[in-house]
């Protein structure tokens, strides 16, 4: 599966990194500013203010990496005269508002569940981590999204952790070490927060999306006996 992640990324890293750039620019802005704005606040917070605070954080760190998931679902397994849509035909066919919705709640759901006892926040990260793709791939509602991700993790969960788990935790760690590299170069500024985000969210994101979808089309196929296939032909960025 790592194999096939990074030949999909280095085979289409160039539609990949600009459909990233056009979801986490905007993305990243709302991390540097709740990031902003929580760590120049603690201070001044209590106990349950602090808890809320470290909620929002973590529940906006995993806010796009769904709705990014969805978006390249689509670029995958969407077939546009022989080839994979261009983010122009990508934008038509988007399913905005379920997959905005997932994504808050997937983010929500699994921030709760971290931050109240880690193993519910492990297990939600798990069964509902197929959601975005979902929604594309099978043109599903939100609780038809959650539910069917759930179906097909179900009786695969540790293989599925075992997969989006370090793609997640690696990422992350790559992710702080490129943010402290910018903000040690350019100060602790709102911009380069800003730039920080977006520019290791664009970069990093698209390995867990891919291994999302790789997931999803591997698991309908194991459920159901068949499922869409990738498109051999890239876009042109």
């Amino acid at each position: 599966m790592y194999v096939r992640i990074g030949r999909t990324y280095a085979s289409r890293a160039p539609s990949l990194l600009l459909l990233a750039t056009i979801v986490f620019v905007p993305v990243g802005l709302i991390d540097a500013l709740t990031i902003e704005a929580g760590v120049g606040s603690f201070n001044a917070l209590g106990g349950f203010e602090i808890a809320a605070a470290l909620l929002a954080l973590s529940a906006t760190a995993l806010v796009g990496e769904v709705f990014y998931s969805g978006v390249v679902a689509i670029s995958l397994t969407h077939a546009e005269h022989g080839r994979s849509p261009r983010p122009s035909e990508i934008a038509r066919q988007l399913n905005y508002g379920q997959l905005i919705a997932v994504d808050l709640l997937y983010g929500l759901l699994v921030a709760v569940g971290l931050i109240l006892l880690l193993a519910p926040g492990v297990v939600l990260f798990t069964v509902f981590g197929l959601s975005g793709p979902v929604v594309e791939i099978e043109d599903r509602g939100v609780r038809a999204a959650f539910a069917r991700s759930l179906h097909l993790v179900r009786g695969r969960f540790w293989a599925v952790l075992a997969i989006l788990a370090p793609v997640e935790i690696l990422g992350d760690s790559l992710s702080d070490l490129l943010v402290g590299f910018i903000h040690h170069q350019l100060g602790h500024s709102l911009a380069a927060s800003w730039l920080a985000e977006s520019l290791s969210n664009i970069v990093l994101t698209p390995v867990y999306a891919i291994a999302a979808v790789l997931l999803t089309l591997d698991l309908i196929a194991e459920k159901d006996g068949a499922s869409p296939k990738l498109h051999s032909a890239p876009a042109s960025a």
